[in-house]
């Protein structure tokens, strides 16, 4: 009978990790380990932990730690499932998204980008959802902003804390070049413009704005770096220390997150860190201008900030009273 039961369960995971089966196998294991569930992915990623994505905080498991740029936790999970999901350092070709019911055959098309521009498919897929490969591998996770990738799930996983490295630039690729598009005015030191091109990173050639924008964000807090661009017709070599980084992905990213104020969509202040609270601004709060410009979103806000150089002036809003606040 013992043997049976070794046989059955040794069958049972072959079953679940085979790669001839089609994605049929990789469905009923979802369903089986329940990772899809109330609007949240919560796959199993160890016997006892899980890999929770969830826009809201999860208040069913032990929570060990979390990732509020991604809106991601790792939970205990008391009860286990006893064939976890695994990631493969191999680019696997053939992947899908799945829900509990369906199953939609996709290919990436963009690349995530940092915190800022989640990786794209060639279809419109429901979220959530998980990316698997044909072997059941974890490859990413499909939320409402795009899909997160399993370099960032291995490494919220794998790492002590959630920090991220910053180094003032935000980016994008442009006609084969990587193009800084944004440059933080609040970092001390930041030596980009808006319109570098990104040459190399430490010595190394750097390709395009995904593969870059890991080994910044991956890298030590406090970390030293050398980067070379080209400006205009000038190349040019900066040796800089990354700083900490505070917005993007799930969190407002329109650099005012230094001074410790952050913000919803609607530009409504969600919350106050101890260094902004003697300006006397309320959570609630709706910011209207900036240095006399308009602004609606968080978009055009950050538009906006990384082109002044003296920001001074905020005027915000509360119960339809309009106020100014100065800050420097």
């Amino acid at each position: 009978m013992f043997r049976t039961f070794i046989a059955l369960g040794i069958l049972v995971f072959n079953l679940y990790s085979a790669s001839n089966e089609g994605y049929d196998l990789c469905l009923q294991k979802i369903t089986d380990s329940k990772s899809i569930h109330n609007q949240t992915v919560q796959v199993p990623v160890t016997k006892h932990q899980r890999l929770v994505f969830s826009t809201s905080v999860p208040s069913t498991f032990k929570i060990i730690k979390s990732n509020p740029f991604l809106s991601l936790y790792l939970v205990e999970d008391t009860k286990g499932f006893p064939y976890p999901f695994t990631f493969t350092s191999k680019d696997i070709l053939e992947i899908a998204s799945f829900t509990n019911k369906t199953v939609t055959a996709m290919k990436i098309t963009k690349n995530q980008v940092g915190l800022n521009q989640f990786a794209q498919a060639n279809k419109a897929l429901v979220s959530p959802a998980l990316i698997n490969g044909i072997c059941c591998s974890l490859e990413g996770v499909v939320t409402s902003k795009g899909i997160i990738q399993k370099e960032y799930l291995q490494r919220f996983i794998q790492a002590k804390n959630s920090d991220y490295s910053d180094i003032g630039v935000r980016v994008k690729d442009e006609k084969g070049s990587v193009v800084v598009v944004l440059s933080d005015p609040f970092m001390e030191n930041n030596k980009f413009q808006k319109g570098d091109v990104i040459l190399a990173y430490d010595q190394q050639n750097v390709k395009d704005a995904s593969s870059f924008m890991k080994k910044v964000l991956f890298a030590d807090v406090g970390s030293k770096h050398s980067v070379k661009i080209k400006r205009n017709s000038e190349v040019m070599t900066f040796f800089l220390q990354t700083k900490k980084r505070f917005g993007g992905g799930y969190v407002s990213d329109t650099f005012l997150e230094q001074k410790g104020i952050f913000f919803n969509a609607n530009l409504e202040i969600t919350k106050i860190e101890k260094n902004f609270k003697n300006y006397g601004l309320h959570v609630g709060d709706r910011l209207m201008q900036v240095n006399g410009i308009k602004v609606t979103n968080q978009e055009n806000l950050i538009k906006h900030i990384a082109t002044v150089k003296d920001l001074s002036s905020l005027l915000f809003e509360r119960n339809k009273f309009q106020f100014f606040v100065q800050i420097n």
